[in-house]
Formats: structure tokens, sequence, C-alpha cells
């Protein structure tokens, strides 16, 4: 690799007592809450929304995807960022311009002007992201490390969890333009307290004269490129779409630019030489397991209880609240076994337990609700802090100040890209399972006529009784039972689908014999 070494970067934290950087810390936590937050808040207000701005029902699909293809740009851009104007100013104007782009979000008067503002959010809420990280590894050693990796790690996925239980309480109790504006508050006080709070590290800005821009340029459009095929191709046939397949044509020859600046820019702005540290890349895939588990079942679970079940976004929340309590109460656990367990002991707890909740969720039936659902997210929700926390010592453990900001850059890269990777296969999966299943259920059917046709004329004598138009009964049971067929065939498609993401973990504990091993205060941060 030809790399120009860059200056040398101050020690985050250096010269700051304990009390100070914690403070610090849990502030930057709050805007990292704000940004992940927002990426499904709006998840369950999609049609208000929609109707507010006057969208077509095929557009309104911008409002997520133009956050989180800024988001994924951003997130290996913040350690170039960081370096250039330090970490402070960085998340103060990233906090700063979230809480602008959250203002006129809620002003919005149509959809491009929507989709817009929440491309900023997107953008430099992906810096606040991987910042607090960083910071979290380089204020904090021994146990107080171990408990701010289990903060960050109860933020990145409580967050994402609650939104669209949120999103949905305050659509209904106020109006979905409230949506953002509750950043507001928020997010000027995050930005105050960062600029009242002092310098945590030395900018360098002579970087920002030396920015490779063919880099910079290839980086946005490979990885937006990548998150626009993702986000968008389960719902255009993939390749069958000519729009579909230009884009990853385009994002294909970007990523080949990207690498080869990465391996040959005199200054990159990704620096790839952490993935060669010991135990690195295991870590980092396990990180890309982890978010493609978190963000499926977040994905999944609302889609479940509202199509089959009829659910609305408020009994969505009442019902889904069990994983977020449960990864709360688990950090502590989570944090307390690191510290004192080889954490690829504490990995294998956690994928097995990952494992377990979505075997036991794949037993569902179309009458699955609270109670039901209970005992699996409990599971889960454990399972989530018994990952994240050792992946992320795993990964961070030990990394040099100077790679601090790429190695959690990276890190939580590959965690998104999970996610995005995870949704895109899921629904995939989804809709070629459901196709199955009504193939199967209509061939069941057409193989015992007399009973079809029985249980159709039983549906038609309850509806008489009920419907104005008697002689439209035996049309209204027709479709009656259609309806159940449909929804037998989705739950049972849910199912494979929850089996093989059970699968995926059993098949992730491969990767933790090549991980770094030690407990969580076994190694230091070396300056």
């Amino acid at each position: 690799m030809n790399a120009a070494a860059a200056p040398a970067p101050t020690a985050m934290g250096a010269g700051l007592s304990e009390r100070r950087k914690l403070i610090i810390f849990l502030v930057m936590s709050v805007g990292q809450f704000m940004a992940l937050l927002d990426i499904q808040i709006v998840a369950s207000s999609i049609a208000p929304i929609q109707a507010g701005l006057s969208a077509a029902a095929d557009e309104i699909d911008w409002l997520q995807t133009a956050y989180l293809m800024a988001e994924i740009v951003m997130i290996p851009l913040s350690a170039y960022l960081a370096q250039a104007l330090s970490s402070r100013w960085l998340f103060v104007g990233s906090a700063g311009l979230f809480t602008v782009a959250s203002l006129m979000c809620g002003l919005a008067w149509d959809l491009p002007s929507m989709a817009m503002f929440r491309a900023i959010q997107g953008f430099v809420g992906g810096a606040m992201i991987p910042l607090v990280f960083t910071a979290g590894f380089a204020f904090f050693d021994g146990p107080k490390r171990a408990m701010a990796t289990a903060i960050v790690g109860v933020i990145s996925t409580l967050a994402p969890t609650l939104g669209p239980t949120i999103g949905g309480w305050i659509t209904e109790t106020m109006n979905w333009r409230w949506l953002f504006f509750i950043n507001v508050g928020p997010g000027l006080l995050v930005t105050l307290s960062l600029i009242w709070l002092g310098r945590v590290d030395k900018a360098t800005p002579t970087l920002l004269g030396h920015i490779d821009w063919l880099h910079a340029a290839s980086l946005a459009v490979f990885l937006g490129g990548l998150q626009y095929v993702l986000e968008e191709g389960p719902r255009h046939q993939w390749f069958d779409d000519p729009g579909i397949a230009g884009v990853a044509w385009v994002a294909g020859v970007a990523g080949m630019v990207f690498f080869e600046r990465c391996l040959y820019s005199p200054r990159p702005i990704v620096r790839l030489g952490t993935f060669l540290r010991p135990g690195f890349l295991p870590a980092s895939l396990l990180s890309f397991c982890i978010g493609f588990g978190i963000y499926t079942i977040v994905y999944l679970s609302p889609v479940f209880l509202a199509r089959v079940r009829g659910f609305s976004s408020l009994d969505i929340g009442g019902t889904l609240w069990v994983a977020g309590a449960a990864m709360t109460l688990s950090a502590p656990l989570a944090a307390g076994l690191a510290l004192r367990l080889d954490q690829r002991w504490v990995m294998v707890i956690g994928l097995v337990l990952y494992a377990i909740s979505f075997w036991m969720i794949s037993n569902v039936t179309k009458e699955w609700g609270y109670w039901e659902l209970f005992a699996t997210q409990v599971v889960r929700g454990a399972a989530v802090l018994f990952c994240i926390v050792p992946s992320t010592g795993m990964a961070l453990n030990n990394v040099p100040e100077g790679q601090l900001r790429d190695a959690s850059g990276m890190f939580n890269l590959m965690r998104n890209l999970g996610g995005a990777l995870g949704i895109a296969l899921v629904n995939t999966w989804l809709l070629d399972f459901y196709a199955l299943h009504v193939s199967r259920l209509g061939e069941t059917l057409g193989a015992a006529p007399r009973r079809a046709q029985e249980a159709i004329d039983g549906l038609g004598q309850q509806l008489a009784q009920v419907l104005p138009d008697a002689s439209r009964a035996g049309e209204a049971a027709r479709a009656a039972l259609g309806q159940q067929v449909s929804a037998e065939a989705l739950t049972l498609a849910f199912a494979d689908v929850f089996r093989l993401i059970a699968w995926l973990f059993i098949i992730a504990l491969l990767l933790v014999p090549f991980c770094k091993g030690g407990t969580m205060s076994s190694d230091q941060p070396l300056h």
C-alpha cells in the first residue's frame, strides 16, 4: 500500500478528568440515539406522511432510502473528517445540522424537499454513530469500557427497535410532523453541551486540503448505489428492472475505483489496514451477522403483526417493547461477563441465544400475539447484548489511537451493511416462500374439492346471517377462504424465514475461534 502517513492524531480525551469524559460520552450517546431512532421512526407512519405530502405510493419509500443511503456513505468518511476537524467539532456540526434538518423535515412541503432533508439527516447522523464507539474505547478501560460498550450496544439496538413504536404513538396522539420536531430540543442540547464541554482532541485542518476527491466520490457512489439496490431491489424484481441493473453496474465500477484508491492513494480517505489486525476481520463479520439479525427482526415483527394479525401501530408497540426491556436489563450482565470471561465464550452464548430465539419464533402461527412472542423476545433481547459487547471488544480492544476511528467506522459499516442485505434478503425470501405455500395450499384444496366446498358452504351460511344481501354470501365465503389461505401461507413463509436466520447464527459460530481472545479489560489502548 502506498500510504503517505497522515499526521498522528492526539489521543481523544487527553487531559480530561474522568467525570468530564463520562459527561461527554453520555451527551454523544444522546446524539447517537437520535440518529439511530430516526432510521425507523417513520416506519409506522408512512401512510399519514404520504397523505400529508400528496406523494405517490411508489415514491414514499424514499423517506427511508434517502436516509440510509446518506448514512452509510458518511460512516466510513467520519474517521477522516474527525481527524481533520476534531471529534468534538465534527460531532457538534453533525448534531447541529441534524437538528436543522429535523426541523426542515417537519416543515417539508412535498416529497422532494422531505427526501432532501432526510438525506441530510442521514448523512450527518452517520458521523455521530461511530464517534460514540470511538469515544467509549478511547476514554475508558477495564470495567468502565465494558459498561460504555454495553451502553452503546443498548442504544444501537434499542433505538431502531423503539422507532416504529414511538413514531406510531406520536403520529396518533399529535401529528406526523412531530416525528421530526421532537429532535429539536435534544439536538440543541447535544450541540450546545459539546461546545461548552471543551476540546476532546486536536484538529488537523491541513487534511482538508489533501482530500482525494476521486476516492470520496467513488465511496459515495459505491456505498450509496449498493444501499439503493438492496433497498429497492426486492420491490422491483432485482436486475429484471433496468434502473436497478443500471445502478448496480455503476456501483460496481465505483467499488473497483474505491478499492484501488484505498490501496494506492497517497492519502486515502478510508484505510483498510485495520482489517489486517489480528481478529478484526472475523469480529467485523460477526458484526455483519448481528446487524443482519437486529434489522431483520425489527423489520419482520411489525410486518407480521400488521399483515397477519391486523395490529395497529400502538398494538405493535405494546407487543414489541419486551425485547427492548430485555436488552436494557441484560446490559450489566453482558458487561460483567465480558470482564471475567474470554469474550469468545460470551459471543458463543450470544449467538446460541440468538439462534434459539429465531428457532422459537419459527413455530409461529397466525394466532400469535403478545404472550406467544414474549419468551422469544426476552431471549433475543438478551442475545443482542451478549453479541454486541464481545464483538465490539474483540474488534476495538488494543487498536492504536491512530487507527481507532477507522476501525470504529469499518466495524459500524459492517453492521449496517448486514442490516441492509438482511432486509433485502428476507423480503425476497418472504415473497418466494409465500408463493410456494400459496401453491401448496391451493394444491391441497384442489386434491380435496368436496372438503373445500363444504368449508365454503359453511362460511356462506354464517355470512348469510350477517350480510344485507344474502345472495352474495357464496362470493363472500370464497373471498374469506382466500384470505384465510393467504394468511396461512404468509405465516408459513415467516416461519421459514425465521428458521433460515436461526441457521445463519449457528453457522456464525464458526467465526468465533478466529477472533481475538481475552477479557474486555485484558487489552489497553495504545497511544
